[in-house]
């Protein structure tokens, strides 16, 4: 879940293990039970990985890089339609021919994400930051990231917060937004005093 490195280098490895997801998911068949916990793991760690860029990776953007406003406004654009294709997942049953094509649309939009931040956004950080900057957001970024689930049924769902995960009413979209943030009584980040500054709202 932590990986280690300043901000960049962490937010990288994440990339990467999504990538990785991704390459497991395109080898499934697509009625497979083991592809639709993987597409909650998925849904999980995209969840987990928007949050604490929304909290710590776009702020520094906007204060540090030139023209940050409209780099950090485009990146949560994106975040935007990838939550909302894993929102219509959730409500799409597995033998459903065109959950393939939402799981096709899905990567290719995470797939334009990653390119974009790695060979726009996170230069220009690494640019206009010091080292000692990116290696404390690297920190922050990491807190963010702790109470989130790496799958999408916790070890002891009988605890808040991670029952919350479990419980009916709200997608597993929501749901992981909300154990992440700490909202509903989850908590925050261990020693982060509630899990940092709330997420942007998003539209549902």
């Amino acid at each position: 879940m932590g990986h280690g490195g300043n901000i960049i280098e962490e937010l990288m490895t994440d990339h990467r293990e999504v990538e990785e997801m991704f390459s497991r998911i395109e080898s499934m068949t697509g009625k497979s039970p083991e592809l639709r916990d993987l597409v909650d793991e998925v849904t999980i760690e995209l969840v987990r990985h928007s949050v604490a860029e929304e909290q710590y990776l776009y702020p520094a953007v906007r204060k540090h890089v030139a023209g940050g406003d409209r780099l950090a406004d485009k990146e949560l654009a994106d975040h935007g339609r990838i939550e909302k294709i894993l929102k219509q997942l959730e409500k799409t049953d597995t033998d459903a021919p065109q959950r393939m094509q939402l799981l096709q649309l899905l990567m290719d939009e995470v797939s334009n994400h990653i390119q974009d931040e790695e060979n726009t956004l996170f230069p220009k950080l690494r640019e206009a930051c010091s080292p000692e900057t990116l290696d404390d957001l690297g920190d922050k970024i990491r807190r963010a990231k702790a109470m989130a689930p790496t799958r999408p049924h916790p070890a002891s769902p009988d605890t808040p917060p991670a029952n919350k995960l479990l419980a009916p009413g709200a997608g597993l979209v929501d749901r992981a937004r909300d154990f992440v943030t700490g909202r509903g009584g989850g908590g925050g980040a261990p020693g982060d005093g509630g899990g940092g500054p709330p997420a942007p709202p998003r539209g549902r």
